[in-house]
């Protein structure tokens, strides 16, 4: 398969999943308007926003191979790395506190509260992933890796 084949098959698949992020953003809404439960309602907003944020991604990525290229100059990363890397110790130290938390309902039966947080560590956990793949970026640019 040709680069250019490749190219639009991806791109393809990025319109094809942002119409089931859509019906996800539909979907959650329908669900919010039928139920005045908190926990649930929080759910599916959170849900909702990663939806739209994967669409958003999902553009970024098909007009990358359409017609606006993605670049990133070490000079842009290096001007900002110290940054992020405060950044890094930030979300660290929420998964650290998340941790602490979830320790201290062990056993508890707040199963709410552990529920919740639970999905926070797991957003902080992939936080600290996304910056972690964003360093690979930063060590495969010379000289600056």
């Amino acid at each position: 398969m040709s680069t250019k084949e490749v190219q639009e098959q991806i791109v393809d698949n990025m319109r094809r999943w942002q119409k089931i992020e859509n019906a996800s953003v539909s979907s959650t809404s329908a669900v919010m308007e039928k139920t005045e439960n908190p926990i649930i309602r929080l759910v599916m907003e959170i849900i909702q926003r990663d939806s739209q944020m994967h669409y958003r991604i999902q553009e970024m990525i098909a007009d990358s191979l359409e017609s606006k290229t993605i670049t990133m100059s070490p000079d842009e990363l290096v001007n900002v790395w110290d940054m992020i890397e405060k950044h890094i110790r930030l979300e660290e130290k929420t998964v650290e506190l998340a941790n602490e938390a979830i320790n201290a309902l062990k056993g508890k039966k707040m199963v709410v509260q552990e529920y919740l947080l639970n999905y926070l560590l797991i957003d902080e956990e992939k936080h600290n992933k996304i910056l972690a793949s964003l360093e690979t970026i930063k060590k495969g640019m010379y000289p600056y890796g």
